[in-house]
C-alpha cells in the first residue's frame, strides 16, 4: 500500500553553502521523516533550512552527507525518477505574464510530458478546483497577487504528483485567497491521495497541518501534530486589559520587558502575553496601571515558537530606535488628507473616488485583497505616482502641486526589498542618505546611527541581496529613516518574515510612533491590522469599510455568540458581504 511507506525520509543529512565567502551549515545531522497521505507543515524562522531541505527533496540538491529518501526512491541514486513523481512549487514560481492563464497551463503540460488525451479533463478539473476557469483567456501578468500563487499551483499540478512540495505558498497574499489555496490543498490530499510537504511564515498556518515539523538553525527541534507544540504553553497564555487604547504601545513595551515575560503581542484593545512559568503572573501588574485585568487564554501554536526561539541566537534583544528628535504631535490633526482620490491606467480605474484622513501620531492600516488598488494608493500619497483626479495633502503639501516637498518629509518601504542588491549595506546606506539630502557630519553622524541601531555593522561590506531577509528588512527600515521622517509609509513591510523578525520590526515601528512618527501600512498578515489605531479595508478601489479594529470586528460579531471574532474573519465576511451585494446588482467580474 502506497500511504505504508513514509513519502520523505531524512537520515543523518546535512548541507552547507558559502555565500559572501562565509560558511553557511543549512542543515546540520537532520534526522525526520514525512508521512504519506497528509500535509505536513514546515515550520522555522528565516534561516532555519527550510528551503534546503525542500530543494534537497526535489533532487535540486545534493547532501553532503546522509540520505535523502522520496518515495521509496533514493534522490542522489535517481534524480530524474524522484522528480517525476513530485510537484515543487518554490517561493518564486516561474508564470510567464506575457501569456494567458491557458497558454501557462499548456507549456508546463508540456513541460512534464502530459498526453493530449488526459490534458482536457486535468485542466478542467484543476480549474474548477481552483476557481480560474472564468480567467482562462486573461494574460497571467493582469491577474491578483493571489490569483498569480493559484495558477502556479495548478501549473505544478498539470501532471498529478504522488507528492508535493510547496515553499511559502501564500506569502503576500490576502487572506481570501490563502483560505482559497488550502482549500486546495486539502482537497487534493482527500481527493488524489497526495502527500504534502509546506513550508510557511504564517504560523496561524501551522494550525491547519496534521503534523508540523519546527526546525531552526539547520536542526530539527521537534515534529507532531501541532496540539502537542500548544500543549507545552498551558498555563503561560495570558490577555490584558481595561487600560486606555491611546497607552497600549507605552504599556505594551514595559510589559516587554518584565523578567517574567516572553512575549507581549498588541491585539485591538488588549494585550497577549507568554509567561516564562506555568505560574499565576504577578498581580498587581504595575503600579501605573491599577485597573488593569489580567486572564487566562488557551495557548496556540505560535506561543510554542515563541518560547522556542526567543533569545536564542541570531534573535537577541534589538536597540530601540531613538531620533534626534521627538514630533510634537496634535491629537486629532488630520497629517494626510485623501478627497474622491483616483488613479486611471488607460480605462481601468485602479483607484476609484477613495476619502480618507490619517490623523498625526497614529498607525493607520490600508488593507484589502490582492488588487484592490492599496499599493497604488500608497504610491499616489508617497508621490510616486501622478494623481489622475481629487485632492491628497501631505504633511500639509498638495501632492498635485508641490510632490517634491511632500517627499521630503516621508519614507518609503516598499513592498518587495528595494535597495540595491550588489552593492553593500554601507553603500546602499551612502546612496540613501544622499538622496534625502544629507550632508556633511549629519550625513556621517546618520550611516553610524544606522549601524548601531538596526546592528548592521557585521554586514556593513556584505552586498544587499546576499543578506538574511530579517537583515535585508532592517537595511529598508534603515533607508527609510536616514532623513527621520515625520510620516513612515510601510507596504507590506512583513511579507513572509517569521514572528521573531516581525516582532522586532513593530517594536521599532511602536518605538518611532511612541516618538511622534505616523504610520501608514498596508499588510496581508491580519494579526498586524490589530496594531493599527483605525483602518481602511478597500475593495475593487473603493473603501469598503472604515473604523478601528474593534469596531470592524464588532461590525460581524452578529450571528457568532461568544465565538471571538478575529480581524481575519471580518475582513473575509467584509469582503464576503461586498460579493454578495455585487452578485444582486449583477457585477461582472
Amino acid at each position: 500500500m502506497k500511504d505504508s511507506l513514509p513519502a520523505i525520509v531524512l537520515k543523518d543529512v546535512s548541507r552547507s553553502f558559502i555565500s559572501d565567502k562565509r560558511p553557511i551549515q543549512a542543515l546540520n545531522h537532520i534526522d525526520v521523516e514525512v508521512r504519506s497521505g497528509i500535509v505536513t507543515g514546515l515550520i522555522g524562522p528565516d534561516g532555519a533550512g527550510k528551503t534546503t531541505l525542500m530543494r534537497l527533496c526535489a533532487a535540486l540538491l545534493s547532501p553532503d552527507s546522509g540520505r535523502v529518501t522520496v518515495l521509496g526512491t533514493d534522490v542522489q541514486a535517481s534524480p530524474l525518477e524522484v522528480q517525476s513523481k513530485i510537484g515543487y512549487m518554490p517561493q518564486r514560481f516561474g508564470l510567464y505574464e506575457d501569456l494567458t492563464v491557458m497558454e501557462n497551463m499548456v507549456l508546463y503540460a508540456d513541460l512534464q510530458g502530459v498526453s493530449q488525451q488526459e490534458r482536457a479533463e486535468r485542466f478542467s478539473t484543476l480549474l474548477d478546483m481552483a476557481g480560474m476557469a472564468p480567467f482562462v483567456n486573461r494574460l497571467a501578468g493582469r491577474l491578483s497577487g493571489g490569483m498569480k500563487q493559484k495558477l502556479g499551483l495548478i501549473c505544478t499540478l498539470v501532471r498529478a504528483p504522488d507528492l508535493l512540495l510547496l515553499d511559502e505558498p501564500t506569502v503576500g497574499v490576502d487572506p481570501v485567497s490563502r483560505r482559497e489555496l488550502w482549500a486546495i490543498v486539502y482537497r487534493l490530499v482527500e481527493q488524489e491521495g497526495m502527500s504534502v510537504l509546506l513550508s510557511t511564515a504564517y504560523l496561524d498556518e501551522a494550525e491547519r497541518c496534521t503534523e508540523v515539523i519546527l526546525m531552526h538553525n539547520g536542526e530539527v527541534l521537534g515534529k507532531g501534530p501541532p496540539a502537542m507544540f500548544s500543549n507545552e504553553m498551558k498555563g503561560r497564555a495570558w490577555t490584558v486589559s481595561g487600560f486606555d487604547p491611546e497607552s497600549r504601545r507605552e504599556l505594551q513595551a514595559k510589559l516587554s520587558d518584565l523578567p517574567w515575560v516572553i512575549d507581549a503581542l498588541i491585539l485591538g484593545e488588549r494585550i497577549r502575553l507568554i509567561s516564562k512559568q506555568d505560574t499565576s503572573p504577578p498581580s498587581p501588574l504595575m503600579d501605573e496601571w491599577p485597573d488593569l485585568h489580567i486572564e487566562p487564554v488557551p495557548p496556540r501554536f505560535e506561543d510554542c515558537f515563541i518560547a522556542r526561539l526567543k533569545g536564542s541566537d541570531g534573535h537577541t534583544s534589538v536597540t530601540d530606535i531613538r531620533l534626534s528628535h521627538t514630533i510634537e504631535v496634535s491629537r486629532g490633526k488630520a497629517i494626510i488628507t485623501v478627497k474622491n482620490l483616483r488613479r486611471r491606467f488607460g480605462s481601468f480605474c485602479a483607484v476609484d473616488g477613495i476619502s480618507f484622513s490619517v490623523m498625526q501620531g497614529e498607525v493607520f492600516g490600508l488593507l484589502g485583497a490582492n488588487g484592490a488598488g492599496k499599493t497604488t494608493t500608497f504610491r499616489m500619497l508617497c508621490g510616486l505616482l501622478p494623481i489622475s483626479d481629487g485632492e491628497c495633502l501631505v504633511a500639509g503639501q498638495d501632492l498635485r502641486t508641490a510632490r517634491a516637498s511632500a517627499r521630503a518629509k516621508i519614507g518609503y518601504m516598499a513592498q518587495k526589498f528595494s535597495l540595491y542588491g550588489e552593492i553593500s549595506v554601507l553603500q546602499n546606506l551612502k546612496f540613501f542618505s544622499t538622496v534625502y539630502g544629507l550632508k556633511g557630519r549629519h550625513r556621517q553622524d546618520q550611516i553610524k546611527w544606522a549601524l548601531d541601531t538596526f546592528e548592521l555593522h557585521s554586514y556593513a561590506n556584505t552586498a544587499a541581496r546576499m543578506l538574511p531577509l530579517g537583515f535585508k528588512q532592517r537595511l529598508a527600515l534603515a533607508a527609510a529613516l536616514m532623513h527621520e521622517p515625520d510620516i513612515l509609509f510601510l507596504d507590506e513591510p512583513t511579507s513572509g518574515v517569521d514572528p521573531l523578525a516581525r516582532r522586532e520590526f513593530w517594536r521599532h515601528i511602536n518605538n518611532l510612533v511612541r516618538q511622534g512618527v505616523t504610520v501608514l501600512v498596508t499588510t496581508h498578515f491580519m494579526e498586524e491590522a490589530e496594531y493599527c489605531d483605525r483602518l481602511v479595508i478597500m475593495a475593487r478601489g473603493k473603501v469598503l469599510a472604515e473604523g478601528t479594529p474593534e469596531e470592524l470586528k464588532a461590525s460581524c460579531q452578529a450571528g457568532r455568540d461568544e465565538q471571538e471574532v478575529t480581524m481575519e474573519d471580518a475582513f473575509i465576511y467584509l469582503l464576503e458581504q461586498q460579493q454578495e451585494t455585487e452578485k444582486k446588482d449583477g457585477f461582472a467580474a
